[in-house]
């Protein structure tokens, strides 16, 4: 199936031909004649599907449909929110690129906290076509008077489990009263615990359900590999992997901010240009990291699970887990940093020995086994701590009674890495 078969407008076909897209993805197969004929979508696709194109340009002809009507100021056709600066970003330049040869020009706002707000009243001065926009600093917007949703026609939600993993439940509920009751409703989200089954069923009508999570052509060609290793010995196992391979650009995954600073520095230590990346650096270090990163000034950028979604480093050949994340879903969305764009990539966890059972509890949410390896000169030397008497083994659904809490497990990896 070609993207001219979809229904899609010459103009777009042509903003389609020059970015370079050859043909369409699964989600945008399902997604996009659905959305053309102005039904609600509900998708199930992760990181690197194509998703950001398939309601994109569906989107995008509505509003060029629409634009005959148009009146002064703009009135804002489609509103898209998302969980994440960098996504906030990401999102809003491929809307632009994919509207770069509509007959009329379409302003795109992209809103996000973490900068100053002046500008983006500005830039709404006049009204918007589309707005990309993280939930905070809309609402921001919305109390400054910079824009109304009363006329939105179209509302997207983008990664919407993570929205609400980041606590924007009420914001979200705040901005959906501002709504007009009749609109379209694009909803996507790589998972569906209960909280987001709960909003999808509150706002789309008739949902069209899409789920591509599964179909083989859509699995990125990254080589997952497992290597043991003792905790205080990870940073020099980094160091030697980098150097080893020469991976022109790594992304390494840990747990906290702590760790993000403390490994970045110990890397540039034994030089290795590195820089860490997390929510608490100010918009513009992090709009700077991410800029040296993919320019190759940076080699290795040491980041929590803020760059887990949402970040399109292009051909990025590297990724460690330093730090196991919490999830199976998180786990693919770090990895899934690699390998894109049909490139080929590695991905690399280090299992240390309170690890291991949090590993094999993520292979069995994979469905997959990763065979562990050892290190010449790295071979561990901690032995796997035995689960107490009588207690369920993590593998099985956790220790009952003796889970950790998240700060608690946020605690000891900076203490471990405290002492690295």
């Amino acid at each position: 199936m070609s993207f001219s078969s979809l229904g899609l407008a010459p103009s777009l076909l042509n903003a389609i031909t020059e970015i370079g897209y050859q043909e369409p993805t699964a989600i945008q197969r399902e997604a996009i004649p659905v959305i053309l004929r102005g039904g609600d979508v509900l998708g199930a696709a992760q990181t690197g599907s194509g998703k950001t194109a398939a309601f994109a340009l569906p989107l995008l002809q509505s509003l060029l449909q629409a634009s005959q009507d148009r009146r002064s100021p703009r009135q804002l056709h489609g509103l898209v929110l998302v969980p994440t600066r960098e996504l906030a970003a990401q999102v809003g330049e491929a809307i632009r690129k994919l509207a770069a040869h509509l007959p009329q020009p379409v302003k795109t706002a992209i809103v996000f906290g973490g900068v100053s707000i002046n500008p983006q009243m500005l830039a709404l001065r006049g009204g918007a076509d589309i707005v990309v926009a993280t939930p905070g600093r809309l609402l921001d917007l919305i109390d400054h008077n910079a824009i109304k949703l009363s006329q939105t026609s179209v509302l997207v939600l983008d990664e919407a489990d993570r929205l609400l993993d980041l606590g924007f439940s009420e914001e979200l509920n705040r901005i959906l009263e501002l709504l007009p009751a009749r609109r379209q409703n694009l909803f996507f989200s790589a998972t569906f615990p209960p909280a987001v089954q709960r909003l999808a069923d509150g706002m789309l009508h008739q949902p069209t359900r899409i789920g591509v999570l599964s179909e083989a052509v859509s699995q990125p060609d990254i080589r997952q590999r497992a290597i043991r290793i003792d905790t205080p010995r990870r940073t020099m196992l980094l160091k030697h992997l980098i150097q080893e391979h020469k991976w022109s650009g790594t992304m390494v995954f840990v747990a906290t901010k702590y760790a993000a600073e403390h490994v970045a520095e110990k890397l540039r230590r034994n030089g290795i240009h590195a820089t860490a990346f997390h929510g608490e650096l100010s918009q513009g270090a992090r709009t700077q990291a991410l800029t040296d990163f993919r320019v190759g000034y940076l080699q290795v950028l040491v980041a929590t699970d803020v760059a887990a979604r949402g970040i399109d480093i292009a051909g990025l050949p590297a990724v460690v887990n330093y730090d196991l994340p919490r999830s199976a879903v998180d786990y693919t969305h770090r990895i899934g940093r690699t390998g894109r764009a049909g490139q080929g990539g590695v991905a690399v966890s280090f299992i240390t020995a309170d690890a291991e059972q949090h590993f094999r509890l993520i292979e069995k949410r994979q469905n997959q086994r990763v065979e562990r390896e050892t290190i010449a000169g790295f071979e561990p030397t901690e032995a796997a701590p035995q689960p107490a008497s009588g207690v369920t083994d993590t593998v099985n659904g956790g220790i009952k009674g003796k889970r950790k809490s998240k700060k608690d497990k946020l605690r000891e990896a900076a203490t471990r890495a405290a002492g690295e």
